[in-house]
This record gives C-alpha cells, sequence and structure tokens, in this order.
C-alpha cells in the first residue's frame, strides 16, 4: 500500500485522448467483466482470513489463486510459484504466463499483491487480485501480440519483498535483464471506502527515482487514463508512483504504471479491511479500465468472437435497490422473460438468512445492521450482490 501523499494533481479530462481510439472488441471484453466475479472473489478472499506472509493463510491464498486459474483453463505448465525468503520467513508469488503471438519473449506485467497485514485486507489487497483475475478469465483464448504476465505478488506489506525479489533474482541478474518488460501495470488499494462517491481512479505516474525511465512511463500513464476513459464510467486524476510493487521493477529502469483509489479508505491495515467496508462497484468499475488498457498495453486481437469468447450472463445488469436499506429492499431484473427465481439474502459465512421465490419486493426489516450478500438463481445462473442494511 502507499503512502499518503500531500499534493493532489489537476484532474484530467477526456479531452486528453491525443488520437486513441476507442476499439469495439476491447469495449466488449471490457463489457465481460462481472459483478458477480468480482463480488465473489472478494468475499472468497475475505474468507481466508489475514493473510501475513509466511502464514498460513498466506499459503491458502495462493492456493486458492491457483485454483482459480485451473478453472479458467490455465494449464500448470503456465502456472510458476516463485519462492523467496527474508529473515527467517518464506513465501511465494504466483506468476501466470499467457503467450503473445507476435512478441512472444516480451511482457507486459498486470500484478498486485495478495498478502496482508491486521486483517483480511479486502481493498488492500483483495481488490487488486479480484480484477487480476478476472482479466485472467477474460483475457484467457483472447490473441494478444505481447505476452501477458499476471503476477500475485507476497511480501508487499513488509516492504515489497515479493517484487523485489521477483525484479532482482527473475526478472534480472545483477544488472543483467533476463525478462524483456514492455511495461509493469500494478493494482493496489482500488476498492474505494463504502458510502463515498467512489468515481474517480489514480493514475499512477513516474515522477521520481530512476529518471532514465520517466518519458516512457509517462506516455504509458496518458495511455492508462484514455483507456479509462474509453472503457470505463470512471473519471480520472493522477497520483505520483510510489510505495507498491511496481517499485522494484521502477529502479531498474522498467515503465510503470497502474491505479489506486482516490478518496482514500482510512480501513487498510486494520481488522476493518473487510468486505463489508469495501465498494464492489467501484471495483467492478476499475476491472472494465484495467481489462481496456490491459487489451491496449498487450495489443489484443480487434476482433471479437462473440459466443466463441465468454459470453456476458443476462441477469448481470440486475438492480437491487436501495442499498443500503433499511426496511424493504427491490429487484430489478434485466431480463423480463424470467418468470421463475429464487432470491437469497446470506450472511457472510454464507448461511442463509432469507429466502424467497418469485418476489421483486423483499421485507428485510427484520435484518440486524450490516452486510449481507444477495443472490438470485435462475435459468442455472447465479448473481451475487453486496447488500447493505442499515
Amino acid at each position: 500500500m502507499k503512502k499518503i501523499i500531500t499534493s493532489l494533481f489537476v484532474s484530467l479530462s477526456i479531452l486528453g485522448l491525443k488520437g486513441q481510439n476507442l476499439i469495439q472488441a476491447y469495449k466488449d471484453r471490457a463489457n465481460l467483466v462481472s459483478q458477480t466475479n468480482i463480488t465473489t472473489n472478494l468475499q472468497e478472499f475475505s474468507n481466508l482470513g489475514i493473510k501475513t506472509t509466511g502464514s498460513q493463510a498466506n499459503t491458502n491464498a495462493l492456493n486458492w489463486l491457483k485454483d482459480k486459474y485451473i478453472s479458467y483453463g490455465y494449464n500448470v505448465s503456465q502456472i510458476v510459484e516463485d519462492p523467496f525468503t527474508y529473515g527467517n520467513t518464506s513465501s511465494k508469488n504466483l506468476v501466470i504466463t499467457k503467450t503473445g503471438t507476435v512478441y512472444p519473449n516480451k511482457y507486459v506485467i498486470i500484478c498486485g499483491h495478495f498478502d496482508s497485514i491486521n486483517g483480511p485486507g479486502v481493498n488492500d489487497n483483495g481488490s487488486g487480485t479480484s480484477i487480476i483475475l478476472e482479466a485472467a478469465r477474460i483475457m484467457k483464448d483472447v490473441p494478444t501480440e505481447y505476452s501477458i504476465k499476471f503476477i500475485h505478488f507476497s511480501g508487499e506489506e513488509q516492504g515489497l519483498r515479493g517484487s523485489t525479489h521477483y525484479a532482482n533474482t527473475v526478472a534480472y541478474n545483477g544488472n543483467n535483464r533476463v525478462l524483456d518488460i514492455k511495461l509493469v501495470f500494478n493494482l493496489d488499494q482500488v476498492g474505494g471506502k463504502m458510502g463515498n462517491n467512489n468515481n474517480t481512479i489514480y493514475c499512477d505516474k513516474d515522477m521520481g527515482g530512476n529518471s532514465s525511465n520517466d518519458i516512457a512511463s509517462a506516455a504509458a500513464n496518458q495511455e492508462l487514463i484514455n483507456c479509462t476513459h474509453l472503457y470505463s464510467t470512471l473519471l480520472t486524476d493522477i497520483d505520483e508512483a510510489e510505495d507498491t510493487d511496481y517499485m522494484p521493477f521502477e529502479a531498474k529502469g522498467e515503465v510503470i504504471t497502474g491505479y489506486f483509489e482516490k478518496i482514500r479508505s482510512n480501513y487498510p491495515h486494520t481488522a476493518n479491511d473487510t468486505f463489508a467496508n469495501t465498494d464492489p462497484t467501484y471495483i467492478f468499475n476499475v476491472g472494465k479500465g484495467s481489462l481496456g488498457a490491459l487489451q491496449h498495453f498487450a495489443v489484443a486481437s480487434s476482433t471479437f468472437l462473440g459466443t466463441k469468447e465468454n459470453s456476458l450472463h443476462k441477469l448481470e445488469a440486475l438492480k437491487i435497490y436501495p442499498n443500503p436499506a433499511k426496511d424493504v429492499i427491490n429487484i430489478e431484473i434485466p431480463d423480463s422473460t424470467v418468470k421463475n427465481f429464487q432470491f437469497e439474502i446470506t450472511d457472510l459465512s454464507g448461511r442463509v438468512i432469507l429466502q424467497k421465490n418469485n418476489e421483486t419486493t423483499i421485507n428485510v426489516s427484520g435484518l440486524q445492521k450490516g452486510a449481507y450478500l444477495g443472490i438470485l438463481k435462475a435459468n442455472d445462473e447465479r448473481v451475487v450482490r453486496k447488500v447493505l442494511i442499515e
């Protein structure tokens, strides 16, 4: 997680697109980002507990990540555990490689850390973790000119231990470059704070350190801004790149950029960095910007294969309102052909609290204040939303 910085930079408008144009196939894939998957991944990440580097919970999180990639269809030869030690502590990064069609030996790295401290770390950094997973799922069979490495670092909270190890011993051997890296795109603390107006994302710009990469990193930062406007509804601002997992690569002269929440939550590094205090809708919107940017940086195919790619669930546009709610919630189902459905409200452990069939107005006045999961099931589809009762 980055330190708080006192100087903010002038918000940038969509007028700065500088000729970068929308590619419809990129937008179609960005629209495949699933709020259900984001919400489910956040809740599962939360249930893994405090993932301090070297702990059993940290190992469990690594295995959970591996299982996700296998479920997406990545094979074992693409999934590499990268062990490292510091002091008496051992941990592992997880690296998944998707080979490019034109430049197979040049890499776009999309990364974020999965360790946490003093709490489950749902914002810092289950938020970035959930987006990287969703990007990997959607991009699994999409041709890209450049290879992509999806990297989940451990040891970030102890001083960028995992990313420093990877940059110094895998990407480089001393000062000798081993991996030809096009760009490092980092996602850290992009979860927002529930209740804030989370409509703006920081695009991190390299403003210090190794000056040899400043010009190229500034160009990448502008491209990230452009992609954010093209493929999401978010506004953008600029933040200085610092104190997260792209910095060991910056020190080597690599091109870096990334996302970080604009309205800063005060919950990271505490026991309150929980699912209840994080904004899944914000993460969903950051995910769409991330998908657009990743495709741009890796030069994805501009042909969308429709049903041959991941299909959108018809129910993904489900609306539950008001949220937060006091007495009743209303369910708005986007597919008018759906007549038979089941709606459940569960607590965060998965225990069913309330269950209704074919009702679009639900009385929740008997529920205690707090965060719940609302799950709608219809036609073999399942949609998950966070529901707050106040």
